[in-house]
């Protein structure tokens, strides 16, 4: 039996019993997927569907998301196959088999002859979760996460096997080393281990060649990421980022699936309209500029504005409005002060910035370490080609500073409001909540009442979307962001509304949040 139960106004999720199940789920969801689903996301026993309203009506989706069912959709189908190379060196290799009252060698036999299913990806771009019936072992996590895991590592967790496609930290139990490349973000197909693969791991002795040799890519693709940051034609040259200044466009959402997250501008609104104001796209590249202190040179005759974050802003030594077109001369320095209200701010230069396109993309994700690293000082930008008319003759839009100390924000319903109590429900829109330190574009913690949970236990990962606000079991809840993962295990009991996500972008450390029920 399929449960949908509502991820916010944009996406839900289908409760299902086991991996197999949604495995077979998201497949024939693929099959009929119709315009305006932007992303099927599995995982451990949910699929979540993420739509675009302008498209399709999320009541639509649900209706075409229930009705897929193995009557009426095509059959089962062999998906694609994977061998990874992999050498059984992991650091837990003996303890792990002791855990499991094996030996090493029973340990690398059973997991080698065992043929695995991708069944959802996460954590990192590319991390695939391997699951299958042939393996009987629960391997508990280490009792503390290292800080460093290699990229290349292959370990152990749960009913889980998995690889680590970079370096991050992670508690999984590592068992052996593979130099397959397993995310590629300049390829046609960027994860190797999509959902749905089915992997074999091939023992071999320790590589002495190039990374890459094993699961068939090529030694030699180079990546998008790789290619030279700049072309001919210079732009401006950053003087000084400030707290943390990255390119970003509207981002690339619909590669949830594997493992990505949407990143994009924080506030969005506020970069469409600096686009508007130069003349660019919508969706052109600019530079998010948190909390300020962002200086730069222009290299070419320039059209630059300014939006979002409010403080002072200064050109050739000039303080200039923002939410207005300015010529900016070669040689002449653009200044951002400190903000005042507000933490973001957005940058943008006619014909927007060029940085590597990833997954149609050009913007940076902060935790996957996708796109263009974070700027600094000496970095030469170039332009790209994303104008689409005159500069308009005065400001589109009216403009103001954001909101001082306190914001409202719009709360739709998150899946899983039945894991907390009646009181914790209540208290989250009673409460007055405060924006602590731990803020980025990952996420934003929140300080207030405790929200207390119903029932006892864990979640299994599921599905989640910029605004999900998740409860640990700590009780303080954390608002994920842009750049926030794309699957998790922490209960989600509401969604910031898309509109309101703008709002969360410009709050500080300190600011004052209250939330109200969204309007359907």
């Amino acid at each position: 039996m399929v449960i949908a139960r509502p991820m916010g106004e944009r996406a839900f999720l289908l409760e299902l019993g086991s991996p197999a199940e949604v495995l077979a789920l998201h497949r024939r969801l693929q099959a009929t997927r119709p315009p305006g689903v932007v992303d099927l996301v599995p995982a451990a026993g949910t699929v979540l569907v993420r739509i675009d309203p302008a498209v399709i009506s999320i009541e639509a989706a649900r209706a075409w998301a229930m009705s897929a069912d193995a009557e009426t959709l095509p059959g089962p189908t062999r998906s694609m196959a994977v061998d990874l190379d992999i050498t059984y060196d992991g650091a837990d290799l003996d303890e792990t088999a002791a855990l499991l009252g094996l030996s090493p060698d029973e340990l690398v036999r059973r997991h080698t002859e065992t043929e695995w299913t991708v069944a959802f990806t996460g954590f990192a771009p590319g991390f695939g979760y391997l699951v299958s019936p042939e393996w009987p072992f629960d391997v508990p996590r280490l009792p503390a996460p290292r800080t460093r895991v290699p990229a290349g590592a292959v370990g152990l967790a749960g009913v889980f096997s998995g690889a680590y496609p970079r370096e991050t930290p992670g508690g999984w139990r590592l068992i052996g080393t593979t130099s397959a490349t397993l995310f590629d973000p300049g390829a046609a197909d960027p994860a190797l281990l999509a959902p749905g693969t089915r992997v074999r791991f091939r023992p071999t002795v320790p590589a002495t060649g190039a990374r890459g040799a094993g699961g068939g890519r090529s030694a030699g693709h180079r990546s998008a990421v790789e290619r030279p940051l700049g072309d001919e034609r210079p732009g401006l040259r950053v003087v000084e980022p400030g707290l943390l200044a990255t390119v970003q466009d509207l981002g690339r959402p619909g590669a949830a699936s594997l493992g990505v997250a949407p990143s994009g501008a924080a506030d969005r609104g506020a970069l469409r309209t600096a686009n508007r104001l130069v003349g660019n796209s919508e969706g052109a590249a600019g530079i998010e500029v948190t909390m300020g202190g962002f200086r730069a040179v222009a290299e070419q005759h320039l059209w630059v504005a300014v939006t979002g974050a409010w403080g002072p802003v200064h050109l050739g030594g000039r303080e200039i409005d923002p939410y207005v077109a300015h010529e900016w001369m070669p040689g002449v320095e653009l200044r951002l002060d400190w903000f005042t209200r507000g933490a973001r701010a957005y940058v943008a230069a006619r014909g927007g910035i060029d940085a590597p396109g990833i997954l149609g993309s050009r913007s940076t994700d902060t935790l996957a370490a996708l796109g263009r690293p974070a700027l600094r000082a000496g970095d030469s930008l170039a332009l790209a080609d994303d104008q689409q008319g005159p500069v308009p003759p005065a400001p589109p839009v009216a403009w103001g500073p954001p909101p001082d100390d306190e914001i409202t924000l719009d709360l739709a319903d998150g899946p899983r409001v039945d894991w907390f109590t009646e009181d914790a429900r209540a208290a989250l829109f009673d409460a007055v909540w405060t924006v602590t330190n731990d803020a980025d574009r990952v996420g934003v913690r929140l300080d207030g009442p405790l929200l207390a949970r119903s029932r006892e236990g864990e979640i299994a990962s599921e599905g989640m979307v910029p605004g999900a606000v998740q409860v640990p079991p700590s009780g303080q809840p954390t608002v994920l962001f842009a750049d926030g993962p794309v699957t998790g295990g922490y209960p989600v009991i509401a969604v910031v509304t898309a509109a309101s996500l703008d709002l969360l972008a410009q709050a500080r450390p300190g600011t004052l949040i209250r939330f109200r029920h969204a309007r359907p």
